[in-house]
């Protein structure tokens, strides 16, 4: 028993220091979105501002996904609903995904209102944000009391435009177990007409 619990301890403190080791963002910082187009063979490009006073916790957590590991390059929109949100980010890479899989990070009190254009991390409960996201088509405000704290929002309604016309005729039809499992081979094989992140990068800090 000693052993086991032993082990279980170091397993552990090795995930808190994973957790612990995130960088810290800047106060305030810019993100280029681009995204690949798929059935119009064309790239767009969307800026999101992001505020890490609104959720300083989930922001770390962005910043280090894209900073340190170049997280949702590649990444499909797998979840898309007009008028309610889109939503993005297992990894392209099934192997990156379950490196973060379950490493949650705890809430960040509700800062600001889930209006059109703002941007929040999807969770499964209390305390489990760990990679995926969704931007607000429409006033979400409702999913202010539900725990959902935006950290960020759509640079201008042009750019919103572009997000609108992300493709949406799968719904949220592609399994996100199968994302984890399969990564893009399972969605490009399933789903040839999505829409995918090409890259996300900061562009100017604060």
């Amino acid at each position: 028993m000693i052993k086991g619990f032993a082990l279980a301890s170091v397993l552990l403190l090795l995930i808190i220091g994973e957790v612990l080791s995130e960088t810290q963002a800047p106060e305030q910082f810019s993100c280029i979105l681009e995204i690949t187009r798929t059935e119009l063979g064309k790239s767009e490009n969307v800026t999101i501002n992001i505020h890490r006073s609104w959720s300083p916790i989930g922001v770390d957590r962005f910043y280090t996904l894209i900073k340190e590991e170049k997280y949702y390059d590649d990444s499909g929109f797998f979840r898309v609903l007009p008028g309610f949100v889109v939503q993005f980010g297992i990894a392209a890479d099934p192997a990156k995904s379950a490196k973060w899989k379950d490493l949650k990070i705890k809430d960040d009190k509700v800062a600001k209102s889930n209006v059109r254009g703002t941007i929040s991390f999807a969770t499964a409960g209390a305390n489990t944000r760990t990679t995926q996201l969704f931007i607000n088509y429409g006033n979400n405000s409702r999913l202010d009391g539900m725990g959902f704290a935006p950290f960020g929002e759509v640079s201008s309604e042009e750019d919103m435009k572009i997000l609108d016309s992300i493709y949406s005729k799968y719904g949220q039809s592609p399994s996100q177990n199968e994302i984890y499992s399969e990564g893009n081979k399972y969605l490009k094989e399933n789903y040839p007409k999505l829409d995918y992140i090409k890259h996300l990068s900061i562009k100017n800090t604060n």
